[in-house]
């Protein structure tokens, strides 16, 4: 009898992944959320130069038991070996990882936040060869908040609605606004058809004077061990519309940064983000 399209033979072999930073808390996240699905195997965990961790075993580092990939800090040859690298560091690290995944032609996976303009052409132009799927947010909902808050812009009037985003990380985030936040106003711009950055307010202090319509204002708070939480106020004069999002664990990011390698493996090089992984 012939065998079923389902059976093992005809599944594709699990995809191969390298998480970098490894060894930080979105790191160890990531290396677990690769061993909980079954499409993917971790091939390479990379951690900084220098490191004391360099040569353990990952799996025992993140708690997912002994897996014999060891902890590196040299990413070229672990990237010859991988078909994708899922990578939320720094932007000046995502950069070289960028250059690094355009020249093995592989899926990089980033999620790395404060990135400048600069920085963003140098990864569009790696996108030319590497299949590279980005976003200031992996999760599903938050994700999902965007295109509603796209939506909510557009069918509401700038001169009746005013828009404020609110954002609560914990004390160790370094960027603010945060990329999530960027993100969602970045989706609120789309609605309004202008460009974000000639209408963001981020700093209020002072003798302020009215408020222009149609900006769109960042609040950011730090404090704790907040994983994520961010609001989005559509503020009328009789009325007001919030939308909000909480990220009560780090695996929603993990998951979803899974699910976009998987989703970008075959896909030709170019530059995509989580709504095109999440058809919205």
């Amino acid at each position: 009898m012939a065998a079923s399209v389902s059976s093992p033979q005809n599944s594709p072999a699990p995809m191969r992944l390298v998480v970098t930073g490894a060894s930080g808390r979105m790191g160890k996240a990531l290396i677990r959320g690769i061993a909980d699905n079954p499409a993917t195997v971790l091939s390479g965990a990379i951690v900084r130069e220098g490191s004391p961790l360099i040569g353990q075993d990952a799996g025992e580092m993140a708690g997912t038991g002994k897996n014999g990939v060891l902890l590196s800090a040299d990413p070229l040859p672990v990237f010859a070996e991988a078909e994708g690298v899922l990578d939320f560091t720094t932007p000046a690290t995502t950069l070289i990882y960028a250059a690094l995944a355009a020249q093995a032609r592989i899926v990089h996976v980033i999620g790395t936040t404060g990135c400048s303009e600069e920085d963003e052409e140098k990864i569009r132009a790696a996108a030319r060869h590497a299949t590279i799927i980005k976003s200031g947010n992996m999760s599903l909902g938050v994700n999902l908040l965007s295109a509603l808050v796209e939506q909510a812009a557009r069918a509401l009037p700038p001169s009746a609605f005013d828009i404020e985003i609110l954002e609560m990380h914990h004390k160790h985030k370094v960027d603010a606004p945060s990329g999530t936040a960027l993100l969602l106003g970045e989706a609120a711009a789309e609605g309004r058809n202008i460009n974000l950055s000639d209408h963001s307010v981020r700093v209020r202090d002072g003798h302020t004077g009215a408020r222009e319509d149609g900006t769109i204002g960042f609040a950011t708070l730090r404090g704790g061990s907040v994983i994520g939480e961010h609001s989005v106020m559509f503020a009328g004069v009789s009325e007001r519309i919030t939308l909000t999002h909480q990220a009560q664990d780090r695996s929603v990011f993990a998951e979803g940064a899974v699910a976009a390698g998987l989703w970008a493996r075959g896909k030709k090089p170019g530059l995509y983000s989580m709504r095109d992984v999440l058809g919205l």
